[in-house]
């Protein structure tokens, strides 16, 4: 339940002096009519127009590793040479591993 932290407090005095039909009124008052909605649930039945790529063919063209490239022995990125931090026991670490 929101609470607002803005609005004058009352004492507990006050707050015994209320009658059942008050604290009805305000119980239904600040109950909403609307329903909570699952975010997940409405995305994924969300589809976007052109968004279906199920029959598309994906074409890249693929590189070997280059002389001045390494792959690195903990992350197994390949990098430029210049991003070598450590060679331990031959194994290359980059940078970000290091």
């Amino acid at each position: 339940m929101a609470t607002d932290y803005d609005a004058p407090r009352r004492d507990e005095v006050e707050l015994g002096e209320d009658s059942l039909e008050e604290l009805k009124a305000r119980r239904v008052d600040s109950q909403s009519g609307s329903v909570d909605v699952d975010e997940t649930e409405v995305a994924e039945n969300f589809e976007l127009p052109g968004g279906d790529l199920a029959d598309e063919e994906l074409t890249v063209k693929v590189l070997p590793m280059q002389a001045d490239e390494f792959r690195c022995s903990r992350c197994f990125l390949v990098h430029h040479r210049s991003q070598l931090a450590v060679e331990r026991n031959g194994e290359l670490i980059c940078r970000e591993c290091a």
